[in-house]
């Protein structure tokens, strides 16, 4: 319940007195109703229906105002007073119905952007452990169940204001039926109570299941070329159809559980009304008129308890998404990149890089609990605008000192030194806004050539963007394209071959004009003449700023200033290609060997 607490004080806040003046409309229009069920008294007397002891009413001088009156004129000053308060209510309703919607609206986009950000902030760690699709759940599903939440908790509010009003007027009727009915009314909710529990147990279950669904699609469609290929279609299919069995019998709960919360609340309503007739009739020997008002006040209250109920149990069941949602948000805020929440990303200005990146005694776990380090007593240098490569075998730990060096992961140990100053929070995102990073798989977005380049950079120019292109070894190719850099590229560039995402996704780190470029084994899966495009445009880079590349084919560093050799995580060789290909006991040597064998 303090996720639910904790989301209701930040609706307070965000809606401020917008909530208060709806709640406030909420009361009048209460009052209202119960003033149009009062005027029924005068209006049966005067028609005739009832003789009605005007001293036995509740409002004894209303009557003896409308007895000087013709009973025709009466009966209209009624009837007018009737149609003013239904207006009025109306008028009101429809106010505090249209800002409730807005503050319904305006909360859940308040709490998207918020979480968003927070996600967004939170270190490379941390975003490594979650699972994409669960952050996608959270985000889309599980938010769309806070906002029915919070809308379910804004009707709450109003049956209850409008019940504690009619129940005042109740009151004022009759003290001994009312405070009857409220202590059947707690017995009532008391046994009702497990249908809350059980409401929230299936919430539960419906967040498993969504996130098990989106988890299993995305994946999925990310493999789709592996199930076509392979023929894998039925098993996934199979998959599928699981799926909706378990969501079949979990929404079936809910309908049943639904079902016996109604049939329970409806038969004991109808017992205890049947009781409080009988009781009004003979124990508190009411008089007509006050029964027939009591009776019309909770014939209309009964609804009313039973819309608190339902709403309680639906609240009930989105608990859980409440939860995950402000469990999200804690664990992030946890592992935020810089406590500064005020960090605004677009007056960061980039670092230039003028002698160098010096990494001392680097030392880093995934898990400190368990004794295999990443990496190990890593040192070593890269001075400016010079080419570095990277190598070793799968497992070495090439992509986590790379990260490392970006700042992306913190060492455990160890410092990192960017011209002759220590990384740290107050120059963090100065060093990353001066690096531009190729990945190994490619992305583009699902947009034209233009708007993937220009997510970069917005304000580059036509020239800016044919020069990046010029440098990539990708111009001639976007050339030929009939709509050229208008041409739409396909969800993550699937309509492009992989040397040609990888040239595009060059140009877009180039349009960046970085400091530093760092190409995480950016040719290990291209065919002869795209490595050879690729090589060609790092060709003519070298000596314009720092390079960092983690190497897959050793050929494709044959011109690197120095490398870096790892195995195991630990620094095992370092310096020029020549040298290192020569000590035949080496690391180096070894692979080079293999891979010449292989290609032989």
């Amino acid at each position: 319940m303090k996720h639910l607490f904790y989301f209701t004080k930040s609706l307070q806040a965000f809606a401020g007195k917008n909530l208060y003046f709806n709640l406030i409309g909420m009361v009048l229009i209460s009052i209202l109703e119960g003033v149009g069920i009062v005027l029924l008294i005068p209006m049966i007397s005067t028609i005739g229906i009832l003789s009605v002891n005007i001293h036995s009413t509740p409002i004894p001088a209303m009557h003896e105002f409308l007895d000087k009156f013709p009973k025709t004129l009466s009966l209209s000053i009624i009837l007018c007073t009737y149609i003013l308060l239904v207006l009025g209510q109306g008028v009101i309703q429809k106010k505090v119905v249209f800002n409730n919607i807005k503050i319904q609206i305006g909360f859940i986009n308040n709490l998207r952007l918020e979480t968003y950000q927070i996600l967004l902030e939170a270190n490379w760690a941390f975003l490594m452990k979650k699972r994409k699709s669960d952050l996608i759940n959270s985000l889309t599903d599980e938010l769309g169940r806070v906002s029915a939440g919070t809308n379910l908790f804004l009707q709450l509010i109003t049956s209850i204001i409008f019940t504690m009003i009619q129940l005042g007027v109740a009151l004022w009727l009759s003290a001994k039926i009312t405070l009857f009915v409220l202590v059947s009314s707690l017995i009532l909710a008391y046994f009702s109570k497990r249908f809350v529990v059980q409401s929230r147990v299936l919430g539960g279950k419906t967040t498993k299941i969504a996130k098990k669904y989106l988890g299993e699609i995305t994946d999925n469609f990310n493999g789709i070329k592996e199930i076509k290929s392979n023929i894998l279609e039925e098993s996934r299919i199979g998959m599928l159809r699981s799926w909706c069995q378990e969501i079949e019998k979990e929404k079936l709960e809910q309908v049943k559980l639904k079902n016996n919360s109604q049939f329970f609340y409806k038969f004991s309503s109808a017992i205890l009304i049947a009781i409080l007739i009988f009781l009004s009739v003979e124990v508190f020997k009411a008089n007509p008129e006050q029964l027939l008002l009591i009776i019309l006040i909770f014939s209309r209250l009964w609804p009313r308890f039973s819309g608190i109920q339902s709403n309680v149990e639906q609240i009930a069941s989105n608990l859980p998404a409440f939860t995950s949602i402000r469990e999200l948000q804690e664990e992030s805020i946890l592992a935020r990149e810089l406590k500064e929440s005020e960090l605004i990303f677009d007056i960061v200005h980039p670092m230039v890089v003028y002698k160098g990146i010096e990494c001392k005694n680097i030392c880093f776990r995934y898990n400190c609990e368990e004794e295999i380090y990443a990496i190990k007593n890593a040192s070593f240098k890269i001075f400016s605008n010079t080419m570095t490569a990277v190598v070793g075998q799968s497992g070495a730990g090439k992509s986590t000192l790379i990260d490392i060096i970006m700042g992306l992961l913190q060492p455990e140990k160890g410092t990192i030194i960017i011209d002759e100053k220590p990384l740290s929070s107050s120059n963090l995102f100065s060093f990353r806004k001066s690096i531009s990073y190729v990945p190994q798989d490619p992305f583009l977005f699902n947009g034209s050539i233009r708007e993937n380049l220009l997510m970069m950079e917005p304000n580059s120019t036509e020239e800016q963007i044919w020069e990046a292109l010029e440098l990539s070894s990708v111009a001639s190719f976007v050339r030929q394209l009939p709509l050229g850099l208008d041409t739409t590229v396909g969800d993550r560039g699937v309509r492009l071959s992989g040397g040609e995402r990888q040239r595009l996704v060059l140009a877009r780190a180039l349009l960046r004009n970085p400091s530093i470029l760092v190409l995480d084994e950016a040719t290990s899966s291209l065919d002869t003449e795209n490595e050879f495009n690729i090589q060609e445009a790092i060709e003519r880079l070298k000596g314009k700023m720092t390079i960092i590349v983690i190497a897959h084919r050793l050929s494709t560093i044959r011109n690197a200033d120095h490398v870096i050799v790892l195995d195991n995580g630990e620094i095992v060789q370092q310096g020029q290609y020549n040298q290192l290909a020569h000590e035949k006991k080496g690391v180096f040597n070894t692979m080079l060997r293999k891979q010449m064998e292989v290609s032989v």
